[in-house]
């Protein structure tokens, strides 16, 4: 489709490129099988595009003013060359122009980063490169391309930060002193947790993401914790450095097996700020206004740090029948239970991994087999009938509190390893007697 929408461009006078991420993933052989397809269109006024493409799909429109198409059941979005002005501090502040005829060059200079100012002639092949994208590209700098347009747009500090994660690349020294200077504050939180939530899901190590913001002088305002996290790194030594950044690693090779990749990809993250304290989400709810991923993450991180530090300093001690109902209960509560176990085991692997030499590692590796044999424990059992509220009304139980009271007892009673009937009699004469 892309090179229908070239030629019939090419007929009219006009001449469509690839640009953007689509040039520089293709440069670097990240191509996916379905990749966004990014075009820009130049040398046609707007309405003409829009004819243009109306011949060749149902077209979908963010509004001619704007120049931005696409086609329906393509990924393909077609737009035309802008030039944007700033009105304020915020990521949405800005008048947009389209213009046709600014020229290839000009078009490029407004991208955020040389490796995303390269342009492909969709029709020849040829690659524009006005500012060197492709040199940096091969050595692996992430630099900004126009001091005056980057500035305007403050978002683009957590881009870069976000590319370094993802790629692997450094960043060229004028484009950190420059995000040092950008006021990030009045940008919107859905944005920030936008470009976090690529750091977490795209990056083998995301905790460069952090350290980039921190490098910059752009982390304590969005996420105070995690400067504190740096900080304490700082004065302790690599050693708390490195398990940090090995959470969210191994946690990124992991999250592919979560129910919730962004979740569990939170959720690891709040482990590996909390650095063996209890774990908050305070930073998340900073960032974002999504109920479910909050309750995920919050969830999983609690149930996680409770499989990992449940009997400290005595984990083979106290009565096994005690030590299995308790597991069982963590497990129980929550949502989900193998995703608690995956990012237990993550963590554990970190924390074994980076223990001093001579420290014996014997009893956590029990704790982890603990967990396994407990999560395949309860499984079978929360698979056996359970005494539920229809059960107890039938035989009795008034409707009202103490009902739900007599539904939690029977659940631990199933959990404890009884069966129904059994469970059932329990039950009915624990609240019998009043008790």
């Amino acid at each position: 489709m892309s090179r229908k929408i070239a030629l019939s461009v090419a007929q009219h006078g006009g001449c469509a490129y690839f640009v953007g991420g689509f040039v520089r993933d293709m440069l670097m052989g990240r191509q996916t099988e379905s990749p966004d397809i990014d075009i820009e269109v130049h040398g046609l006024k707007p309405e003409e595009l829009e004819g243009i493409l109306s011949e060749l799909g149902e077209v979908i429109s963010m509004g001619i003013s704007f120049g931005v198409f696409s086609l329906r059941h393509y990924n393909i979005d077609i737009a035309m060359p802008r030039i944007e002005h700033a009105t304020g501090r915020g990521h949405k502040d800005f008048t947009v122009f389209v213009d046709p005829f600014i020229g290839a060059e000009n078009a490029a200079r407004r991208r955020d980063f040389t490796i995303n100012a390269l342009m492909q002639n969709i029709l020849t092949g040829e690659v524009l490169d006005f500012f060197g994208g492709r040199d940096d590209l091969e050595h692996g700098i992430l630099r900004h391309v126009d001091d005056e347009s980057f500035a305007e747009d403050p978002l683009r500090v957590f881009r870069c930060a976000q590319f370094a994660a993802r790629f692997g690349f450094d960043i060229a020294p004028s484009t950190v002193k420059l995000c040092g200077t950008m006021d990030v504050s009045a940008l919107s939180k859905e944005r920030v947790f936008g470009e976090t939530e690529k750091a977490l899901l795209k990056s083998p190590d995301p905790s460069v993401y952090f350290e980039r913001l921190s490098h910059m002088g752009q982390l304590a305002g969005w996420f105070p914790e995690i400067a504190v996290c740096f900080n304490m790194v700082k004065g302790d030594g690599t050693q708390s450095r490195k398990k940090f950044s090995g959470v969210l690693a191994a946690a990124a090779a992991a999250s592919g097996r979560a129910a919730d990749r962004p979740g569990f990809m939170c959720a690891a993250l709040s482990i590996a700020i909390a650095a063996g304290n209890r774990p908050g989400s305070t930073w998340l709810k900073r960032i974002s206004a999504n109920h479910k991923l909050l309750r995920y993450c919050e969830n999983t991180a609690e149930a996680a740090s409770k499989l990992l530090k449940r009997f400290p300093g005595r984990s083979r001690y106290g009565k096994s029948e005690d030590k299995e109902l308790r597991l069982l209960e963590i497990f129980d509560a929550a949502d989900e239970p193998d995703d608690a176990l995956l990012l237990a085991e993550t963590v554990h692997s970190i924390s074994a991994g980076t223990l001093q030499k001579g420290v014996r590692t014997g009893t956590k590796d029990i704790m982890m087999e603990e967990n396994r044999a407990a999560l395949r424990l309860y499984k079978e059992r929360i698979a056996r009938p359970a005494v539920t509220g229809q059960d107890l009304v039938a035989a009795g139980v008034i409707p009202g509190p103490r009902l739900g009271e007599a539904v939690k007892l029977g659940e631990k009673l199933r959990l404890s390893g009884i069966q129904k009937d059994e469970a059932m009699r329990i039950v009915l004469k624990t609240f019998e007697e009043g008790e």
